[in-house]
């Protein structure tokens, strides 16, 4: 019989027991206008995105809960996009590093409000929510990622192109074995409703 060994955690999906209203923050990263048509940078589809991560907004609204946009530093097209702009009562963190934790108050701002997990969505999937995410886990934080919440563009690597849609599924799948749960947008609503 082989015995199979892994460098990784097993499976963190047992981490939904984790979500109380009281020690769980929303995490947006860069919904920004230069991820948008028009801009610098644009992805797919972000529109559709950033309207699922306004649903989970709308949501953590309504239950009063900790809610942080993050928001990278850039000379053009900075502005948070309409779908998600923050309320005055709403943390923003600029950040000039992928790693929204990177340079920043983050952890020192979680630990203050006593926060332990973190529902993660935002922009692009593979690089700043997954750097946040990825760090996120290393602090101690119980990461949950919104699969629908985060999108992000193709790439090309040595001539080869990565569709977006691989790009994005590939760093879902890295994220649940080893560093998160992933949800849909519905699936963590469902969660935040039921909790007491």
């Amino acid at each position: 019989m082989a015995i199979v060994l892994s460098l990784f955690p097993t499976n963190v999906k047992g981490q939904s027991s984790e979500l109380t209203k009281d020690s769980t923050a929303l995490l947006i990263i860069d919904v920004q206008q230069f991820y948008f048509p028009n801009g610098q940078l644009p992805l797919n589809h972000p529109k559709q995105t950033s309207l699922k991560i306004k649903r989970v907004l709308e949501v953590f609204r309504e239950n009063q809960m900790e809610v942080i946009h993050i928001k990278h530093k850039i000379q053009k097209n900075s502005e948070i996009h309409q779908n998600v702009v923050p309320r005055k009562s709403e943390k923003v963190i600029t950040k000039t590093e992928a790693n929204s934790f990177n340079g920043t108050n983050l952890n020192e701002y979680l630990q203050k409000k006593n926060i332990n997990s973190l529902v993660i969505t935002g922009m692009q999937t593979h690089m700043c929510v997954e750097a946040a995410t990825r760090a996120a886990y290393d602090l101690g934080y119980k990461c949950f990622l919104i699969s629908d919440g985060c999108t992000t563009k193709d790439l090309n690597f040595n001539g080869q192109a990565i569709k977006a849609q691989d790009v994005h599924l590939s760093t879902l799948s890295t994220i649940e074995n080893s560093y998160g749960t992933v949800l849909e947008a519905t699936e963590l609503i469902e969660k935040i409703e039921n909790l007491e």
